[in-house]
């Protein structure tokens, strides 16, 4: 006798994940900005996340672009990581062609279990449905786990790399590479 497999899926992001989705970006954030920026520059507890939690919901419920979409990755009900799609703003880009994968975040605890695979998979079903035929997406330059990860999903660096002053006074900047991928 074989166990049934955990019940796993992605969906459209309802704005009653906002909570869910904002401790998930809350909690990432320090992984991901690592070394680049101060863990004490992040913001972390409980009023960080009331407020993410709230502009989430109003993204959610009203997002400004048709095109705009969360999709949520989920165990039995519980949300274990999530994406940000929308058309592709930098300069070079088309943004009737080209969209851009704005965030993908899996939980710490959940990664290796298939949950960032799924989401992109389905990122990639959602923006083909949207008609876009390439995705961007910018990573931290240090975050060699993110580009193994993409580049084993077929996406490959496309040359451009940007700073980004975060404080405006040059005392935290982020670089980042960006990555590609074709839809079609």
């Amino acid at each position: 006798m074989t166990s049934a497999g955990p019940d796993v899926s992605v969906r459209v992001a309802w704005a009653d994940d906002a909570a869910a989705i904002a401790a998930l970006q809350l909690r990432a954030w320090p992984d991901l900005y690592a070394g680049a920026v101060p863990v004490d520059a992040l913001p972390s507890g409980p009023e960080a996340e009331a407020a993410a939690a709230e502009t989430w919901a109003r993204s959610l419920a009203r997002p400004a672009d048709a095109r705009n979409r969360v999709l949520v990755a989920l165990e039995r009900n519980r949300p274990t990581g999530f994406v940000v799609l929308t058309p592709a703003a930098d300069p070079d880009c088309d943004p009737v062609a080209d969209a851009e994968v704005v965030e993908l975040v899996v939980a710490a605890a959940d990664r290796g279990r298939g949950h960032g695979s799924r989401l992109l998979q389905a990122a990639a079903e959602t923006l083909q449905a949207d008609r876009f035929t390439r995705a961007v997406l910018w990573s931290v330059a240090a975050d060699d786990a993110l580009r193994a990860f993409l580049v084993g999903a077929g996406w490959a660096a496309d040359g451009a790399h940007r700073r980004l002053d975060l404080t405006g006074d040059g005392t935290t900047v982020v670089s980042q590479v960006r990555l590609h991928t074709s839809l079609v």
